[in-house]
This record gives C-alpha cells, sequence and structure tokens, in this order.
C-alpha cells in the first residue's frame, strides 16, 4: 500500500449555502441531485449556461444546516453572483467561507475520520474542508496525480465553452439524468439520449514539456482536437472521437497518443 498524502487546495474556496430552501434552491440548478444530499456525503455536479455549457465545477457537502460548496477560489465571486441572480424570493443565505480546503491521496480507498470520500474516482482519494491539516505534499502533486488517472479540471473547461459531457461529467458522476430539470439540462439530457459526443477530454502522452494551451492537435493533416493543461510528458486534450482511432497524432510537430483511462472505456 502506498503512503497517504495530504495537499492544501489553495486553488478551492467554500461558499455556505443555508436556509429553509437551501437545497431546494440548489436542486433546481445543478447537474446533481441535492435534495437527497446526507450530511457527510459529498457530490460532484455543474451549474451550467442555460444553453447547456459548463459554467463552474462544485462539490457539493451536506452539512447539518445546509450544504457547503467547494469551488474554483478565483471564481468564487462570480459563482456568489451567479446564484444571487438565480435567487429571487428562495429562502437562503450565501456566505463566502474562510475555510481550508484539503486532499488526501496516494492509497487504496477506505473510510478516513473527518474526511470524505471524492464522489468522481476512488482512486482520486477524499477531500476535507475546515481542519488545518498538516500537508506534506503540494497542491501541485495532487494535480500530477489527477492528470495521471487522466480527469480534467477547471483549467481544461474554462467558462462557457464547453459542455459538461465533454469534460466527462457523465462518466464522473457530475450528472444525474434521472433528476428533475436544472439549468441547460435541455441540451445536457439531448446530447446522452442521442449519442452525439464528438469531443471528450482525454490524456495525452508525448516526450518534453507540454505543448501550449490551445495547440492544434492534429490526424495527419486534419485537426483531431487540441491541447489542454498539462506538464512534462502529459497533458489533457479535447478531442474528436471520429479522428483519433488508430490514427498518428502530433501536436506542435511531436508525435501523441492517446491514453484513455479504463473508467472511460469502461
Amino acid at each position: 500500500m502506498d503512503t497517504p498524502r495530504i495537499a492544501r487546495l489553495d486553488s478551492r474556496a467554500v461558499i455556505a449555502v443555508t436556509g429553509p430552501d437551501a437545497r431546494s434552491f440548489l436542486n433546481g440548478l445543478l447537474s446533481q441531485e441535492i435534495e437527497t444530499l446526507a450530511r457527510g456525503e459529498l457530490r460532484f455536479a455543474g451549474l451550467l449556461s442555460p444553453q447547456g455549457r459548463l459554467l463552474y465545477d462544485l462539490f457539493v457537502a451536506g452539512v447539518e444546516d445546509g450544504v457547503l460548496l467547494d469551488v474554483a477560489a478565483e471564481r468564487r465571486d462570480a459563482i456568489v453572483m451567479r446564484l444571487t441572480m438565480y435567487k429571487l424570493r428562495a429562502k437562503v443565505e450565501l456566505t463566502a467561507l474562510d475555510m481550508p480546503v484539503s486532499a488526501l491521496f496516494g492509497f487504496d480507498p477506505r473510510d478516513i475520520d473527518g474526511f470524505v470520500a471524492d464522489p468522481r474516482l476512488p482512486e482520486l482519494g477524499w477531500r476535507a474542508y475546515g481542519d488545518e491539516l498538516e500537508a506534506d505534499a503540494a497542491e501541485d502533486d495532487y494535480d500530477a496525480h489527477r492528470l495521471a488517472l487522466g480527469v480534467p479540471g477547471p483549467a481544461d473547461w474554462g467558462t462557457d465553452k464547453t459542455y459538461p459531457i465533454e469534460a466527462n461529467f457523465d462518466l464522473l458522476s457530475g450528472i444525474d439524468f434521472k433528476k428533475g430539470c436544472f439549468v441547460g439540462q435541455e441540451t445536457t439530457s439531448r446530447m446522452k439520449r442521442r449519442g452525439t459526443i464528438k469531443n471528450r477530454m482525454l490524456p495525452i502522452a508525448f516526450d518534453g514539456p507540454a505543448p501550449a494551451f490551445g495547440t492544434e492537435v492534429l490526424a495527419g493533416e486534419l485537426r483531431a482536437g487540441e491541447v489542454l493543461s498539462g506538464r512534462d510528458g502529459r497533458a489533457m486534450a479535447l478531442l474528436r472521437l471520429d479522428r483519433i482511432e488508430g490514427a498518428a497524432l502530433t501536436a506542435d510537430g511531436r508525435p501523441m497518443r492517446v491514453e484513455t483511462p479504463v473508467w472511460v472505456s469502461a
């Protein structure tokens, strides 16, 4: 068994959503079912545009008096503003909290006191909120772990550019297709129902440093996608599924290969 590691995720921030309408309010907005969220449970969700594009990712943690939203720190104010726009007469309070977010990762999943399991993949580990834990890893180490598993992050989908299915939210427990309506649901459900999933984010491997964000991935002379975030030897890419099967791929003049994770192909 590998040695567990703890990293403080300074790129994440917390919003408390409280009040008698907290869960029903969020349930009508987010791509995940919130009404049945239990205390101490964590779910992954997206807040979409009315056109069905991904605006923000959120982890939703059940607490006694409402929920906590674990969001990208640089986008927390924008998320609060967006939720406030939808609030209308709902009995809901939105409060930005000075609360650290930590991740425990790097060994076989099991129950850990004070942590909640990451709902996307068991291999991603657990998350914790509020405790000042002694970190023995950097956030960059956690990001390397995430990328090794082929899981995209906020740097890959930006804001209002990508459909959540293209960012694999349907494979990472980020969309509940059986729940009622949510913002952007019509487009999301139609893509799933019709099977019109032409693009997905997949990890690519190569020698040397990652190509610049937005670099074209070519299948021969045909555009097959673009490079997203990455590091030496590995990156995420948004790829056309009909052009990568069996193709010799290049980016920035260098050969690339797709390393499709088991959780995508299962």
